[in-house]
């Protein structure tokens, strides 16, 4: 243990993750800071920008244990690893019962079950983004009042830069304010500064190779530095080639009413997505974060369009609090109609000969309940209806992937402490919410939730930080 330690624990990212942990050690009687590398204020971050919802693969959060941890396994086709299932159904419910001890409020958002515990006062229910004095900003504010009466500390414009180490113990951080840097020690250090979303050469380096063509959903403010810097010491970086996040309207590049909402998930699941060639070359099944995954890795991730009918756009394009239908229109989006295919292939670009013969296959293999054999690509029915594209007018909708975090990071264990390549600890070091790995993604690219799990990560986190105080940290 570093006797002359400045703090206890120094927390990197001043969001969700850092802010709960931060709280939760000072409620520990531990000396805490947290750095962000904003300078404003209401320094900008995902947590500003979110809707609140917390759930567990869509599931309410605070159902039994076993159910969870089977739908986690599910979700993530086995990629995420046993112990980490287990920890994010058992401590989802203690996320909640926390923040509403610290003074947060929860309301029901819909009848869903996935928006049962929803931040309130609640986010912006129309296109667009409204986020001052909304569910995540009031969390930051209230989480930020309760650390300073706790005696801790938030230091803004600090950009963390490189670990401190001693004998292979973390043992601090520098930072960089006014281009100064700045040590501070500290007996751990916990990184939750999100995930890489906001740097252009670690997207392209592990998600697309047209990082340009992706619309940020969030704030952008997650650059990767924590990542970088575990790396740098020996943790091991898992799942980096997956995200969480949406398609969106092409127009979302340019238009700030078509971003984060209204998104194209109940578009694209109801009906199909083409490239540029006017070929089908994702399973639209697997949902949009799916989607919006297999988009980002075209060549030219621009080219993609929803292609679906009246019937579709009528009933599919209702669905949702802020639903595609009206919403995209009235916003501006760019949606092609024509009452021929031939029409329609022509305001979209696209050849004719190929999206007709790419539209009657799929229509065969609905009618003859082919979609998941003799199809390809194969086309998964069990959470999405495939719906015929038959009724004119026939629309063509224009799309780009929405990246909102991206789901790798640093390998970590049921404390959050994180991982060398060959499972042992570095000692002092943790990792939470978006800067961890292996907890979301996989082939399933397995969407567990964001908020879940940077709360549970930034409990446990900082309640093992405590019970190693006095003794050597493993």
């Amino acid at each position: 243990m570093n006797d002359k330690a400045q703090y206890d624990v120094v927390v990197v990212g001043g969001g969700i993750a850092g802010m709960i942990a931060a709280n939760r050690a000072a409620q520990l009687n531990l000396r805490a800071v947290v750095l962000e590398q904003g300078g404003a204020e209401k320094y900008l971050c995902n947590t500003r920008y979110t809707g609140g919802t917390f759930h567990i693969c869509l599931r309410e959060i605070t159902l039994d244990e076993e159910t969870l941890r089977q739908k986690i396994i599910e979700s993530t086709a086995g990629f995420v690893k046993p112990e980490l299932a287990l920890l994010i159904a058992r401590e989802g419910r203690r996320v909640i019962r926390w923040l509403q001890d610290e003074g947060m409020r929860f309301m029901r958002a819909s009848a869903s079950e996935y928006h049962k515990w929803v931040l309130a006062p609640p986010g912006r229910s129309r296109p667009g983004l409204d986020w001052e004095g909304r569910c995540g900003d009031v969390l930051l504010r209230t989480l930020e009042s309760r650390l300073v009466s706790r005696q801790g500390a938030i230091v803004r414009g600090a950009r963390a830069r490189t670990l401190l180490m001693k004998n292979g113990r973390c043992i601090g951080v520098v930072a960089e304010r006014n281009g100064v840097a700045t040590p501070f020690q500290a007996r751990a250090v916990l990184i939750a500064d999100g995930g890489f979303q906001g740097d252009a050469e670690l997207v392209g380096r592990y998600i697309s190779k047209r990082p340009e063509c992706l619309k940020q959903r969030g704030a952008g403010t997650g650059r990767g530095d924590g990542m970088r810097m575990a790396s740098a010491v020996g943790a091991a970086l898992v799942g980096m080639d997956r995200f969480y996040g949406h398609p969106l309207s092409k127009d979302a590049l340019f238009n700030n009413n078509l971003w984060p909402y209204p998104y194209l998930d109940s578009l694209v699941t109801a009906g199909i997505v083409v490239d540029a060639s006017g070929r089908r070359f994702v399973d639209e099944g697997r949902g949009g974060v799916y989607v919006a995954n297999a988009v980002a890795r075209l060549e030219d991730p621009l080219s993609a369009v929803a292609i679906f009918d009246s019937a579709i756009w009528e009933k599919a394009g209702r669905n949702g609090l802020i639903p595609a239908n009206p919403h995209l229109e009235r916003e501006g989006a760019t949606i092609h109609r024509a009452d021929t295919l031939d029409a329609l292939a022509s305001a979209a670009h696209l050849p004719a000969d190929t999206l007709k013969r790419t539209i009657s296959e799929y229509n065969d293999a609905i009618a003859g309940k082919r979609l998941q054999s003799g199809y390809t690509p194969s086309r998964q029915t069990a959470r999405y209806e495939a719906c015929p594209i038959a009724t004119a007018p026939f629309h063509a909708l224009p799309m780009c992937a929405g990246i909102t975090y991206t789901m790798g990071g640093i390998s970590v264990n049921e404390h959050a402490k994180a991982l060398r390549a060959d499972g042992s600890v570095i000692a002092g070091l943790y990792a939470l919410g978006s800067a961890t790995g292996g907890l979301e993604g996989g082939p399933e690219i397995g969407y567990v939730g964001g908020l879940a799990k940077c709360g549970v990560t930034a409990l446990v986190s900082a309640e093992h930080v405590a019970a190693g105080i006095g003794q050597e940290l493993q």
